[in-house]
């Protein structure tokens, strides 16, 4: 039987951070459970909202949007690994990237933390070993405070791009599945 796949959105919970760009890999979760007819609902065990759907013919995918904040995500992501039985290569992990422009998606497998808190508290639970997909968020302008532009909506003028970044985000999970990490890898990083 094929492996489930844990796919988790990082972000924070509650309404005052739904659209933000820390919230992104939340928004692509979101998608791709729009995509799949899944409908999310809090896991009893993991501080987390969870949907269940199945790849026609392959295997089963839980989409998972933490409830902790942030950087308390190590939490709710280790529990569903071991209520799911899912091995860390089959756990990808949706988060903002600040070192990429707005739009851009790369994926990593491995390695630091980057900066990032979310990933700072998975890695420091289960390892390094998670797949990665980075969505590009871009730098603050200016002076602007890091932990403050992460925490703001996209500007109206961004808003056609960040809704790309969702699209682009959930088609690079959907190939992860389908066509394995590296074939995905090589698909999403060729240049256009």
């Amino acid at each position: 039987m094929a492996q489930t796949w844990l796919v988790v959105g990082l972000g924070n919970p509650g309404p005052d951070y739904a659209r933000t760009r820390h919230n992104i890999g939340q928004m692509v979760v979101a998608e791709l459970e729009r995509r799949a007819g899944a409908k999310p609902k809090r896991h009893g065990r993991a501080d987390a909202l969870v949907a269940e759907s199945r790849v026609i013919g392959g295997p089963k995918v839980v989409t998972v949007f933490p409830l902790s904040y942030m950087n308390r995500s190590g939490g709710p992501v280790s529990k569903l690994m071991d209520w799911y039985g899912v091995d860390p290569e089959h756990v990808i992990v949706l988060h903002d990237e600040l070192d990429l422009p707005l739009g851009a998606v790369r994926l990593k497998q491995g390695g630091g933390h980057g900066g990032h808190n979310g990933m700072r508290d998975i890695i420091a639970a289960r390892g390094p070993d998670v797949l990665r997909v980075r969505l590009g968020i871009g730098r603050p302008p200016g002076r602007q405070d890091a932990a403050d532009f992460v925490l703001r909506p996209f500007a109206k003028a961004e808003q056609a791009e960040a809704d790309l970044l969702v699209q682009l985000g959930a088609d690079a999970v959907e190939r992860i599945i389908d066509e394995g990490f590296l074939a995905a890898q090589q698909r999403v990083h060729a240049p256009a």
